[in-house]
């Protein structure tokens, strides 16, 4: 399965952004372009839905059983849908976000036993875990100090 041709330079911007603690703030614009596009395709909006939940999981340390490859990829991926001017420029009525959902297709498609993993766990919480991985980091706890509650892993 062959990566689409404009990701791979979105995986080391990934890696910086998970090493300077930036994944709050990655993840609090893809809210708000989400939010801005309420007429997303159906599968782009569960996309999204999944890969943030995961990074937000991932983020505040309730979920660590996601490889290092797997986590770069699905931020690397958000980083690719908040670009305007990806494969496809977001601004072409119709097209813009065509681009967009293979990426995240693919992303979906790759690391698909990860992500099971994952919905799986967070299918098995309670609702107030469930209610806290849905909820984005606040503007405080976004400024870029410490990478997670749960003091991640090196990158």
């Amino acid at each position: 399965m062959k990566a689409p041709w404009n990701f791979f330079k979105y995986l080391p911007v990934a890696r910086g952004v998970l090493a300077r603690g930036r994944l709050p703030m990655v993840l609090l614009a893809v809210a708000r372009k989400r939010s801005a596009r309420g007429g997303l395709v159906k599968g782009l909006r569960e996309d999204l839905t999944l890969l943030q939940g995961l990074c937000l999981a991932w983020w505040r340390g309730e979920y660590r059983q996601v490889s290092r490859p797997a986590l770069v990829a699905a931020v690397a991926g958000l980083l690719y849908f908040l670009s305007p001017m990806d494969a496809i420029p977001d601004w072409i009525p119709g097209l813009g976000f065509v681009d967009d959902l293979a990426v995240l297709g693919w992303i979906i498609r790759k690391w698909s036993g990860e992500l099971q993993a994952f919905r799986t766990w967070r299918d098995s919480q309670s609702a107030d875990v469930r209610a806290n991985i849905d909820q984005l980091p606040s503007i405080d706890e976004s400024d870029g100090g410490d990478v997670g509650r749960g003091r991640n892993p090196k990158f």
